[in-house]
């Protein structure tokens, strides 16, 4: 990977997100540079989803979670990394709904946290889609940290 960062926009959303929620959400993801970088579609960025394998009481919508980021993720030819699980992932954004269905506080910045690596750090906190329906959060691994 070099000396190059690697850029992780993390996922979350409601069952009434669509293809065009989660391109706005990443495009209020700011800051531009993470978002320039994202859309070059370099080998070392990628989307990341909690995985449709967490368990089905948390969230109903998680297989939609998953395929709807797969799509988006073809879309822009970027891989896509799923993440397990991402209970306890201290995040800077504590909502109640996450903390009781996923026991995080963000699940958008949890999975970017996660799918980018050990010492990731947020970019910049949560962004909302117009739609209130998709959440989108970008991470920064450390360089030389495999994702």
């Amino acid at each position: 990977m070099g000396g190059n960062a690697m850029r992780v926009a993390g996922f979350g959303m409601n069952s009434r997100a669509t293809l065009e929620s989660l391109r706005a959400a990443l495009a209020a993801a700011g800051p531009a540079e993470a978002l320039a970088a994202l859309a070059a579609a370099g080998p070392t960025e990628a989307l990341a989803a909690l995985a449709a394998a967490s368990p089905a009481e948390a969230l109903a919508a998680l297989p939609h979670h998953a395929a709807m980021v797969a799509e988006l993720a073809r879309a822009l030819n970027l891989p896509l990394i799923e993440v397990a699980s991402v209970a306890g992932i201290p995040t800077p954004t504590q909502s109640p709904r996450s903390l009781a269905a996923h026991h995080t506080g963000s699940v958008a910045e949890a999975v970017a946290l996660a799918a980018a690596g050990p010492g990731a750090r947020l970019l910049a906190p949560r962004a909302t889609s117009p739609d209130r329906c998709a959440i989108c959060a970008i991470a920064l691994a450390q360089p030389g940290t495999p994702a």
